[in-house]
């Protein structure tokens, strides 16, 4: 048996430049972060030559053309691997809909775990490439890369996408106290909403030759964010996000909604500097900056809605557990 854990993610800036068909003319950047909430995989021998596939319904089947979970079945496609294995998913929160990265982090898992069971060690590069490729090119999904690869890669990264199609991706380096103190005043609230992030980035897409100017401000901002993140003014992040997310919310109309501008006003008025809905927008969670001082009055003001207390992960995709019988 294998086991394989794979960081969700918080996209802090530049989410939306990280689109292949506004990158690829525009160039982007984005500032996300690891975080220690994973996703595990599991893959087994079987005594038989089916497949079975566990997450929130149970699969048995024959062949891998049966599989109904896409990911894992192009996953397997991928790898080569064609029958006589047991995979599940399991998640340290709900996945689906929460804007925090979760199908690219199933994906990158799935990945690992198929290709570590097969004996071949595989690079967080082409980790990352190749569950883009699934998402992207296979399944058509209308998605950004930069999940992708912050999951294969963990830690605190500033990404840079090309023209040429390369992405750069860049640890920031984080003195113990910086880290600390990013750790302290960053909150995440479960907004209570789940969307199929699907809908929301489909109209984004679209909407990306209307949105150009839009999109290069959000770029400049998240170079800013960079620069004051490496000088050591971890404050000037909130601010920033606030900038940022009044930017993100025009790309698209379902990006965010009266609810959730009313949670984040209320919050404002707590004592948070800025903030953003995680991933896609419409729901999911809601990353504030916040003082240390003030946290007890904003988790006051959103008293029906459930914290996740999270720390920053410097590790990416990894085996935890590998036993394979003589």
């Amino acid at each position: 048996m294998i086991i394989v854990q794979t960081p969700l993610r918080v996209s802090l800036f530049g989410g939306g430049t990280d689109f292949p068909s506004y990158y690829q003319t525009e160039g982007g950047c984005v500032l996300s972060t690891a975080i220690d909430k994973y996703i595990f995989v599991t893959i087994k021998e079987r005594f038989d030559r089916k497949l079975r596939v566990g997450y929130t319904k149970t699969e048995m089947v024959d062949c891998v053309d049966e599989v109904h979970h896409e990911l894992i079945r192009e996953a397997l496609r991928k790898t080569g691997i064609t029958a006589g294995v047991e995979i599940t998913t399991m998640g340290d929160i709900p996945s689906e809909g929460s804007g925090l990265g979760s199908s690219a982090t199933v994906t990158v898992g799935a990945l690992h775990a198929m290709y570590s069971m097969l004996g071949e060690l595989i690079e967080a590069e082409r980790l990352a490439r190749e569950a883009c490729e699934i998402e992207i090119d296979t399944l058509g999904k209308p998605s950004g890369v930069q999940d992708q690869f912050i999951a294969a890669y963990g830690g605190f990264r500033f990404m840079e996408f090309t023209t040429s199609g390369v992405v750069e991706t860049q640890r920031i380096p984080l003195s113990v106290d910086l880290r600390k103190k990013l750790n302290e005043n960053t909150m995440l609230f479960f907004t209570g909403v789940t969307r199929r992030s699907d809908t929301v980035l489909t109209e984004q897409k679209q909407n990306i030759h209307d949105k150009l100017s839009i999109l290069k401000e959000m770029k400049h901002i998240t170079y800013m964010a960079r620069e004051e993140m490496m000088s050591g003014n971890i404050d000037a992040i909130g601010e920033l996000l606030h900038e940022s997310w009044m930017l993100k919310r025009q790309l698209a109309s379902q990006i965010s909604n009266n609810m959730l501008d009313e949670i984040y006003c209320v919050a404002r008025k707590a004592g948070a500097i800025g903030g953003k809905i995680s991933g896609a927008g419409g729901g999911g969670f809601l990353l504030l900056y916040c003082p240390h001082e003030y946290q007890d009055a904003v988790r006051a003001s959103l008293v029906g809605l459930q914290e996740l207390p999270f720390k920053l992960e410097p590790d990416g995709s990894k085996v935890i557990f590998n036993y394979i019988r003589s």
